[in-house]
C-alpha cells in the first residue's frame, strides 16, 4: 500500500468533526476503564472516528463480526500491521491463500479432541505441581507465581523447542509483548523484541533441524520455511501466553469480586464453564483487533477509505446489550455468554481458543478447590489495566492454610 491510498488531512479533519464523542476519547481512557466510554460510542456513535487512534473504533457487536468476517475489505496485511513489524509475516498478519497457507500446518493439533489428548494430562499435573508449592503459603501474587507460569509451561510443552526452557520462553516472550504493544501505542519499539525474536527464530531452527525432535514446530517444517515456522511460533507463543495467563487472571478476578457467583459455581461445577466465558465476554484478555481498509466503504454510519485504520474493540463488542441484557452484570448462568467475540472472529479465529479454555477450566478448578476460603487480598486491590491486552497487573489473593487434604476420596483429584 503505497502513501496515496492513504486519507489525507482534510479528510480527516471533516471525520474528527462528525464524532465528537470520538474526539474526546483519549487512550488513557481507553486502557484504564474503558467500558462507559465504549458504551457511549456504541449508543452514539458505533463506528467513531478516534483522532489518538488515528483510525475508526467499531464498538456495536454487529459491526465488529461486519469486520472480521470480511477479509478482503477489511485486512491484517499492511505495513503497519504491528505485530509483523516485530516477528514478520505469519498467520496473524495475512490474509487469503497465503494465510491459509500459514495457518494450516497447525490446525490439527489444536482441534478440541486432539487438544484434550495430548495437553489435558500435562496441564493436570503443572497445575498440581504449582498449586502444591502454593498450598502452604497462604497467600500470593497470583498473576506471576501461577497464571503466566501455567500458560508458559504449555506453550513451551506445545512448541517443543530444543534447549529452552519456560523462563526464557518468558523473557522472549515478555520482551516481543512489550515492543508490540509500544507500536501499537504510536511509540518506537525498543531494539528488546527484535533481539528476543531472534533468539527464538534461532530455536527454531535447531528444532527443526535436531532429527530427535518432536513437536508441532517439526511437523510444519514441512510444509512452511524455517522463517515462516519461526514467525508462527513467535505468533503462538505471543497468543498462548498472554491469552491464558489474562484468562486466568481476570477469570478468578470476577469470581472472588462476586461472591454469590462463587458460591453458584461452588455447588455447581458444572458452572465453571458458564463463569469463564462471562468472564471472557466482560473483560477479553485481547481489548482489539486492527484491520485497514482495503477499498472505500460504508460500515454502518461511516463512510470508511481506503487505507483507514479500523480498531474493532472486542470489549465494546461483548457489552452489547442488543445481544446480553444488564451486560456490565456478571451473571455465570448467562445463556448466552457464549456469544462473546473474545478469540475474535471469522478467518482469524484464535487458533489455540480450546486449549485456552482447557487451561483455564483446570487451573480454576484446582485454585477453587484446594486453596480454603479463596479471596482477593484487601489491602492490595486489582483491576484489568490495557489498552491492547487487558489483565490486572497484579491479583494478591489469600486464603486458610490447612494440611493438604486427599481428594481422592471425592473423586475430584487423585490421590498422588
Amino acid at each position: 500500500m503505497n502513501s496515496s491510498s492513504l486519507p489525507g488531512p482534510r479528510h480527516l479533519l471533516r471525520v474528527a468533526e462528525s464524532c465528537p464523542l470520538g474526539a474526546a476519547t483519549t487512550l488513557a481512557e481507553l486502557a484504564g476503564d474503558p467500558h462507559p466510554r465504549l458504551a457511549l460510542l456504541r449508543a452514539r456513535e458505533p463506528v467513531s472516528w478516534v483522532p489518538e487512534l488515528d483510525g475508526w473504533l467499531v464498538t456495536r457487536r454487529d459491526l465488529a463480526l461486519s469486520v472480521m468476517r470480511d477479509a478482503e475489505t477489511f485486512t491484517v496485511d499492511d505495513p503497519r500491521f504491528s505485530t509483523a513489524r516485530v516477528v514478520g509475516p505469519s498467520m496473524l498478519s495475512l490474509d487469503g491463500d497465503q494465510h491459509t497457507r500459514h495457518r494450516e500446518p497447525f490446525n490439527s493439533p489444536f482441534r478440541p479432541r486432539a487438544v484434550r489428548d495430548g495437553f489435558a494430562a500435562f496441564i493436570e499435573r503443572e497445575t498440581d505441581r504449582l498449586v502444591t508449592a502454593l498450598e502452604p503459603t497462604g497467600a500470593v501474587e497470583l498473576r506471576r507465581a501461577f497464571a503466566g507460569p501455567l500458560a508458559v509451561a504449555v506453550v513451551t510443552e506445545a512448541l517443543g523447542l530444543v534447549g529452552t526452557d519456560g523462563d526464557t520462553v518468558l523473557a522472549w516472550y515478555d520482551s516481543i509483548v512489550q515492543s508490540v504493544s509500544d507500536i501499537t501505542a504510536g511509540h518506537e519499539a525498543g531494539p528488546a523484541g527484535v533481539a528476543a525474536y531472534a533468539r527464538l527464530r534461532t530455536a527454531v531452527e535447531a528444532t527443526v533441524a535436531d532429527r530427535n525432535a518432536s513437536s508441532l514446530l517439526v511437523s510444519a517444517a514441512g510444509q512452511l520455511s524455517v522463517p515462516e515456522v519461526a514467525s508462527n511460533a513467535a505468533v503462538l507463543m505471543f497468543g498462548g501466553i498472554e491469552t491464558t495467563e489474562a484468562m486466568i487472571t481476570n477469570a478468578l478476578l470476577h469470581l472472588l469480586r462476586h461472591p454469590d457467583q462463587l458460591a453458584l459455581v461452588r455447588a455447581d461445577s458444572n458452572l465453571l464453564d458458564g463463569a469463564i466465558e462471562e468472564s471472557l465476554r466482560l473483560e477479553p484478555g485481547a481489548a482489539v483487533v486492527d484491520r485497514y481498509a482495503t477499498r472505500d466503504t460504508v460500515l454502518g454510519p461511516a463512510t470508511i477509505h481506503r487505507g483507514d485504520l479500523v480498531t474493532v474493540s472486542l470489549t465494546g463488542a461483548n457489552r452489547d446489550p442488543a445481544v446480553f441484557p444488564d451486560p456490565d452484570v456478571f451473571d455465570v448462568r448467562r445463556e448466552n455468554a457464549r456469544l462473546q467475540l473474545a478469540f475474535a472472529h471469522g478467518p482469524h479465529h484464535c487458533l489455540a481458543a480450546h486449549l485456552a479454555r482447557l487451561e483455564t477450566r483446570i487451573a480454576l478448578r484446582h485454585l477453587l478447590e484446594r486453596l480454603p476460603a479463596l479471596r482477593l487480598d484487601p489491602d492490595r486491590p486489582a483491576a484489568p489495566y490495557g489498552l491492547v491486552f487487558r489483565k490486572p497487573a497484579t491479583l494478591h489473593v489469600r486464603w486458610d492454610r490447612t494440611a493438604r487434604p486427599d481428594f481422592g476420596a471425592t473423586g475430584v483429584l487423585p490421590t498422588r
